[in-house]
């Protein structure tokens, strides 16, 4: 993995909790790939059924991780983040670089150009380049099953902020990067308060909320939260 320089000096003196959740971590996740390999098995099917291409959409993430063992440092790295393909194969990134910049520098109508009308909702949500089952797969934020691969791998945990792709950090202002000081996850506060109606500062702010309040407690709420929220549909695109 290729290591991050940021201006920080990360400090997580938490060793209890971050060894109580990677365990959780091990054990929700081995039990949730087996309980779901069904589940897996009839979207990567549907995927394949589709449109053509990989049903696996490998992309690199920024995250969190210790390096050489329990004893090494926190450092910020790039690791392969895994989601069910819900783009057409080998989509241009272009579109997506593009929103991105104009979500965090909060400009409404650059996100209103690129969506091709005024929305409220903080995420592309015309974007040609998705597919019919993506579309549902998106709704339903079954794409990202696959990380649960990454939650076994250590790469991310159940709960966490969403880690972002690299182009996106080299966009932030360095307070944003606040929101990178912890294991990155699954779902967390910003998943199951605001979601796509929350602007980039928002949403930051959030992040670095749970990372000043983060417990074994707090995780389990998230946890529990996460369903609900998703089976609402609210925010989601």
């Amino acid at each position: 993995m290729e290591q991050i320089a940021i201006s920080r000096t990360i400090n997580l003196n938490k060793p209890v909790y971050f060894r109580c959740k990677r365990g959780i971590d091990i054990i929700a996740s081995v039990l949730l790939l087996l309980f779901l390999a069904p589940l897996l098995s009839v979207i990567a099917l549907l995927i394949k059924l589709d449109s053509p291409g990989p049903v696996i959409f490998a992309q690199d993430r920024v995250g969190l991780k210790r390096t050489n063992g329990r004893r090494g440092k926190w450092e910020l790295c790039t690791f392969t983040c895994y989601k069910f393909r819900t783009m057409q194969h080998n989509a241009d990134s272009s579109l997506h670089r593009a929103f991105i910049q104009a979500f965090i520098n909060d400009d409404d109508e650059g996100m209103a150009a690129l969506n091709g009308e005024d929305t409220q909702t903080r995420k592309l949500v015309r974007d040609p380049r998705v597919t019919r089952v993506g579309r549902l797969l998106r709704n339903s934020s079954l794409d990202e099953l696959p990380q649960l691969l990454n939650v076994l791998r250590g790469d991310m945990s159940l709960v966490g902020p969403r880690p972002p792709i690299p182009y996106e950090v080299d966009m932030y202002r360095n307070w944003h990067l606040r929101r990178l000081e912890t294991i990155p996850g699954l779902t967390g506060v910003w998943q199951i308060s605001a979601r796509s109606e929350a602007d980039f500062d928002q949403m930051v702010n959030l992040d670095i909320w749970y990372i000043e309040h983060q417990s074994l407690w707090l995780d389990l709420k998230i946890l529990f939260k996460t369903p609900i929220v998703v089976l609402r549909g609210k925010g989601a695109v």
